[in-house]
């Protein structure tokens, strides 16, 4: 079958955050809105068949996963990264945010260090913050157009640190981490005791160029440390249903996390979060090609018009996620500036790099995963804008 992505789906009074929150966020409601990571496709025809036939049977009472949720995981992981778990390695996560939450409840006290890779996914930031647990910077370094983990640095960091929270692939620099960077980063972390939050919810989101390496993959030593977070939902297009999955092989980092998610009492999760998720790994393949190929020419697209048409604006060309990093520098706007002119002048709502922590600054996060002629509207308005600047 062959998907067609250029279908323009209104989204606006949907109760969609990202359409009909304009105003709030941006101050005006004639932007184009590229922020926040879903996307503006429809979610695949077999995961709305999966739930159109769940809802045949009127009954939405208290539901279990089945030994077929767990199946459809194993195998995904297996068929798409070559990584074998187990199902009773796999725990619920009402999503990958609250998840991470809860990991750092069930592995960490109040004062621990707990190290990150900014420019990085700001959740990360607050899940520390939030939890009185103590942000330790590991900045990355953006050498030849990528950005690269500073070993020296973080071996330093990870000296006295209780916990490591890494972003494979990166987001928002679009790094996917190589298997070598990733065995020297978990051998450092195993060295010095310090346990691994692996957000891997781009995973499946990964170029034809590029391989994604699980980090729990490269060897028995590090699986003991990490604890990896996946879910279906940014791959098929299905946040608003709220299911993830934990993953370790160390049963005592399983028991404790299981303990939190048990206190917290939200474990349950929903049975069309269930039915999706089961769907979208024993269906989703072809239609998952289809679209990293439909991803890979928006980037072609973007790549050229940047560089024929706005070369004041350098694209890091991401390796993985459907996430733009947009180097806004010679723009010679300072912040506040920079962002009044992406919302006013251009009419564009594009994230502030300044979310993202440490070297943030002059940078724009853009969400590619919609129809082409969005982005080349989007890219029309930029030029022009960038123009009236001169």
């Amino acid at each position: 079958m062959k998907y067609n992505f250029d279908e323009i789906v209104n989204r606006e009074n949907t109760a969609s955050v990202k359409y009909d929150l304009r105003v709030e966020l941006f101050g005006k409601k004639d932007v184009i809105p590229m922020w926040v990571a879903d996307m503006d496709f429809k979610t695949p025809d077999f995961i709305i068949n999966a739930i159109k036939e769940r809802t045949k049977h009127e009954v939405f009472g208290y539901s279990i996963r089945p030994k077929s949720y767990f199946t459809s995981i194993i195998n995904w992981l297996k068929r798409r990264h070559q990584w074998t778990v187990q199902e009773d390695w796999i725990s619920f996560g009402p999503g990958i945010v609250p998840a991470i939450n809860m990991a750092i409840l069930a592995y960490s006290n109040e004062g621990d260090k707990i190290v990150v890779q900014p420019p990085v996914y700001f959740p990360f930031f607050s899940a520390i913050e939030n939890n009185n647990r103590t942000l330790v910077e590991n900045p990355l370094v953006l050498k030849n157009n990528r950005y690269c983990i500073d070993f020296n640095d973080l071996e330093d960091k990870l000296k006295d640190a209780k916990m490591f929270i890494l972003s494979n692939p990166h987001n928002p620099g679009g790094s996917v981490w190589t298997k070598e960077e990733l065995k020297k980063l978990g051998e450092l972390c195993v060295d010095n005791n310090v346990l691994i939050m692996s957000d891997e919810i781009h995973a499946d989101l990964v170029f034809s160029e590029y391989t994604f390496t699980p980090l729990a993959s490269i060897s028995e030593a590090i699986a003991n440390y990490t604890v990896t977070f996946i879910a279906p939902s940014k791959t098929f297009n299905m946040a608003a249903l709220s299911t993830s999955s934990v993953i370790t092989s160390n049963k005592e980092l399983k028991e404790k996390y299981d303990k939190v998610l048990d206190t917290i009492h939200v474990g349950m999760g929903n049975v069309f979060g269930t039915v999706a998720s089961e769907a979208a790994y024993n269906q989703g393949d072809e239609w998952l090609d289809q679209l990293m190929e439909y991803l890979s020419g928006n980037l072609d697209l973007m790549q050229d018009f940047f560089e024929e048409r706005i070369p004041e604006i350098r694209m890091i060309r991401p390796e993985g996620t459907y996430l733009v990093w947009l180097d806004c520098s010679e723009l010679n706007l300072n912040d506040k500036d920079l962002k009044d002119f992406m919302i006013n002048d251009a009419g564009l709502g594009f994230n502030d790099g300044r979310m993202f922590g440490t070297g943030g600054d002059g940078f724009m996060r853009m969400n590619i995963a919609c129809p082409r002629q969005i982005i080349l509207d989007a890219l029309i308005r930029l030029e022009k804008a960038v123009n009236n600047l001169k």
